[in-house]
């Protein structure tokens, strides 16, 4: 464990030295990058019984080969291989994902060499969306430990939705063991925007029941609600619905901390670019019991300290009709080796080490 300790420490105590006080300096602090990311489409070549799946065949629209596949596998890996390790040389110790087909396809993931130089494992339940994507948690088990995973559905509540049978995507929830302390993961995909805004406002109101019901179970559970919410911080299912405050100030017990408002409002950051213009689909939010709402640094327990949009220079384009915008794996019917449409996001957890 202390090797574990000092190899988190060594670089992001460089980092913090400016925003802590003199005495605090003299503090050993172990950080924890958690990270979200949607890996737009990564399916492999064969079909899935029941998922309507043919566009990423062999013979379908994106001519979906192994040799693409390969490379999606790579370039995925790469990325999360990466993120965290801005102050953290191992990078993230758990990452939520999006737009995943099934387990075979995340087992491919983590045995990518820069993933199983760490030994990252994932966890996943396959759902019920009609495309075959899912949302699934890959984490390195030397840091956080599995506890329990558990699917809970969307509910649709208009007759003419159930009647249609449009299952989605459930809220991925995996709760476990982190720097000694009970963590809960929730990962997220909300209904696209094909679809009205009251179907993102829903399943805001549905993920707030589900963390309501943890923290019953558990108050002193540390939540962190994730994931492409296909909604900016600013619309109402993350704003109302979910409670997701700009402002560590302005969270009550009720409520969420959501550091990306802010990055969208006043920094004009986003995780997506839509016809020139940034959205920040991409989030993480954190419960009341991971935020330092008084003494800012105090980090006795596990809290948040820090938020990062992972833009590296290589994930976009840098020219033709694109220039500027995320290098995704096609575009416009075009195979461009890219990575995805969506940035990550991480936030950093700090703790003081006793």
């Amino acid at each position: 464990m202390m090797k574990k300790r000092l190899f988190l420490t060594v670089i992001f105590a460089l980092t913090i030295m400016g925003a802590v006080s003199a005495q605090d300096r003299q503090k050993k602090f172990s950080c924890y990058p958690i990270g979200f990311y949607n890996l737009e489409n990564l399916f492999d070549t064969c079909h899935d019984a029941g998922k309507n799946d043919y566009d990423f065949l062999p013979d379908g629209s994106y001519q979906w080969t192994a040799m693409k596949y390969k490379s999606k596998l790579k370039n995925m890996s790469r990325v999360l291989s990466e993120m965290g390790t801005d102050k953290v040389p191992m990078g993230c110790v758990a990452i939520g994902v999006s737009e995943v087909e099934n387990a075979n396809c995340l087992s491919d993931l983590c045995n990518q060499p820069s993933l199983k130089a760490r030994d990252f494992q994932f966890v996943h339940i396959e759902g019920p969306d009609k495309r075959g994507v899912d949302c699934a948690l890959l984490y390195n088990p030397k840091l956080f430990t599995v506890r329990d995973t558990k699917l809970v559905p969307y509910v649709y509540t208009q007759p003419q939705d159930i009647e249609a049978d449009r299952q989605t995507r459930g809220f991925f929830i995996v709760s476990g063991t982190l720097a000694d302390e009970h963590v809960t993961i929730i990962v997220c995909h909300l209904p696209s925007r094909f679809s009205g805004s009251e179907y993102r406002e829903q399943g805001g109101e549905q993920v707030r029941v589900v963390k309501d019901s943890l923290l019953n179970d558990d108050p002193n559970c540390k939540i962190m609600i994730m994931g492409d919410m296909n909604d900016d911080p600013t619309n109402r299912s993350m704003a109302v619905a979910l409670r997701g405050k700009a402002n560590i100030e302005e969270v009550g017990p009720g409520d969420m901390y959501n550091p990306w408002y802010n990055v969208l409002v006043k920094e004009k950051r986003g995780t997506l670019k839509y016809q020139g213009a940034w959205n920040l689909f991409d989030q993480i939010l954190l419960s009341p019991a991971l935020i330092n709402k008084v003494n800012k640094k105090d980090f006795s327990s596990l809290k948040y300290f820090q938020h990062q949009v992972f833009d590296k220079p290589y994930l976009f384009n840098t020219e033709g009709r694109y220039k500027g915008d995320v290098k995704r794996t096609t575009a416009g019917g075009v195979w461009l080796d890219g990575y995805s449409d969506h940035l990550p996001v991480v936030v950093y957890l700090l703790k003081e080490q006793q």
